[in-house]
């Protein structure tokens, strides 16, 4: 029998996804090797396939659940599941809650799983800091959930679907998520990289002083999912665990921009700073 363990990234390839799955590749040769696979919905990148020949893709719509059983045929229960996929543009959840909804709980991944063997698979889900209200610092893992738009309204739905559905779960509070550019380059906007390419260009930018974030390094969160996978796999126990994910700092976007300018020299009075509410309020 085969002692690899199998590793599924739903949302591969998404920003964090990408990394996750470079993340996992480079500790191949090690105890615990692992054989990988993702999920992707509109475009299959053919860079990260180029870098990763090993990687088997597989198309799944979140929505209706088609192509699991695809999965289930070509590479069979996984142990590990990462839920990395999420409708996750607060403004675009706004539009259309229904679809954050569809997409942000997961409805049909859960369902899938529920056909394996219980209790075999851990699924770690990303969630976000957004499922708090925001009117202090430093939440920890058991203050109330008061989310105050329809994403975070939709992570806090998902994380009490999981934690409800799953016997085995890890859900991740996850801040913002910075870091290098991917393999196969995501359309978003990543949050250094555009400061940085305003500011570049010598253009006046608006940045929020009154809205503060713990900004994680991509790279640390792959630690932490590798560290769990590891963790499920060596010792086999129950896991059932909700953390918050974020920086050791607590910064605004005005401090995030300032510490962007003075890294690359650019002129600090390109930085123009407005309130969230005002924004919001236009």
């Amino acid at each position: 029998m085969s002692s690899r363990k199998r590793v599924l990234v739903v949302g591969g390839t998404g920003y964090l996804g990408q990394h996750l799955l470079q993340g996992f590749s480079e500790i191949q040769g090690t105890p615990f090797e692992y054989d990988l696979a993702f999920t992707y919905h509109s475009n299959l990148p053919q860079p990260l396939l180029d870098a990763l020949p090993h990687l088997l893709p597989f198309y799944v719509d979140l929505k209706t659940g088609q192509g699991f059983d695809v999965i289930s045929h070509s590479f069979g229960q996984p142990d590990v599941v990462v839920n990395c996929a999420a409708l996750s543009v607060p403004r675009v959840c706004e539009m259309d809650p229904n679809a954050a909804l569809s997409v942000n709980v997961p409805s049909s991944l859960v369902d899938w799983l529920s056909n394996f063997k219980e209790g075999s698979t851990l699924l770690i889900h990303l969630s976000t800091d957004q499922v708090y209200e925001g009117v202090k610092s430093f939440y920890k893992e058991e203050d109330e959930t008061v989310p105050v738009n329809v994403y975070g309204k939709s992570k806090v739905a998902a994380e009490q679907f999981v934690s409800e559905k799953c016997l085995n779960f890890a859900i991740l509070r996850s801040s913002i998520i910075f870091g290098p550019q991917t393999i196969s380059p995501v359309p978003k906007s990543l949050p250094i990289q555009w400061i940085d390419g305003g500011l570049s260009k010598g253009e006046k930018m608006d940045f929020f002083h009154d809205e503060y974030r713990c900004p994680v390094y991509v790279k640390d969160v792959v630690a932490i999912i590798l560290a769990l996978t590891s963790r499920w796999i060596s010792e086999g126990k129950q896991m059932q665990l909700l953390l918050n994910v974020g920086g050791p700092d607590r910064v605004s976007r005005v401090q995030m921009a300032e510490a962007v300018a003075d890294f690359r020299g650019y002129n600090t009075s390109l930085i123009k700073p407005v309130s969230a509410s005002s924004m919001e309020s236009n």
